[in-house]
Formats: C-alpha cells, sequence, structure tokens
C-alpha cells in the first residue's frame, strides 16, 4: 500500500468541470475545426468563406460551427442572407498557440 511521504498541495478542480472540459476539447479535435478556429481568431467569416478556405460544402462548415458553437467557442450574427461568425471564446487563442508551437513549428 501507498504511504503519502510528503504533504502535496491538491489541485483545484471541479470534476464536473472536467467534464465538460473534455468534451469541449474533443469537439475541438478535428482538423477542419481548429482550422476554422484559427481563422476566426484572425477576424470574423462567414459560413461560405470558412468553407471555401477549408474546402469542404457550406453545409459541412455549418455543422463544424454549429457544434463548436454549442461549446461557447462562437457567437454567430445574421446579416440578410449571410451568417458571420466570431470567436466568443478568449482561452481559444491560448490552446491554437500551444496546438501551432507543438505541431506547425518547424
Amino acid at each position: 500500500m501507498a504511504t503519502k511521504t510528503e504533504n502535496k498541495p491538491t489541485p483545484d478542480g471541479d470534476p464536473a468541470a472536467f467534464v465538460q472540459a473534455a468534451e469541449c476539447l474533443k469537439t475541438l479535435a478535428h482538423p477542419v475545426r481548429m482550422r476554422i478556429v484559427q481563422l476566426l481568431l484572425n477576424g470574423r467569416y462567414a459560413v461560405g468563406e470558412l468553407a471555401e478556405d477549408c474546402g469542404i460544402p457550406d453545409n459541412v462548415a455549418s455543422e463544424h460551427l454549429r457544434l463548436m458553437q454549442r461549446c461557447g467557442f462562437f457567437t454567430s450574427e445574421r446579416e440578410g442572407r449571410r451568417v458571420y461568425y466570431q470567436v466568443a471564446e478568449p482561452h481559444l487563442a491560448n490552446i491554437m498557440k500551444c496546438v501551432e508551437n507543438r505541431f506547425l513549428k518547424n
């Protein structure tokens, strides 16, 4: 049986919050969704613009956006027939910076 040899601080954290975080991170863990986040961190985009950049149909882009909006990552605004998305979660920039530093930098 293991014994505690020193007093180590117990990290804060509500287990339910970790469940929610894991679900949102699973949603983000898709190459197209990561590219969409990367684009939206640079400004507001319409669905069609995101779809074109990602090389996917508009309806597929809309589904990716819907999933990420459900996690609170984005907000949307309708202007006429177009729907524009922008980042609502300020921590996305930090998450993407970690991904870029680890996987995209030579």
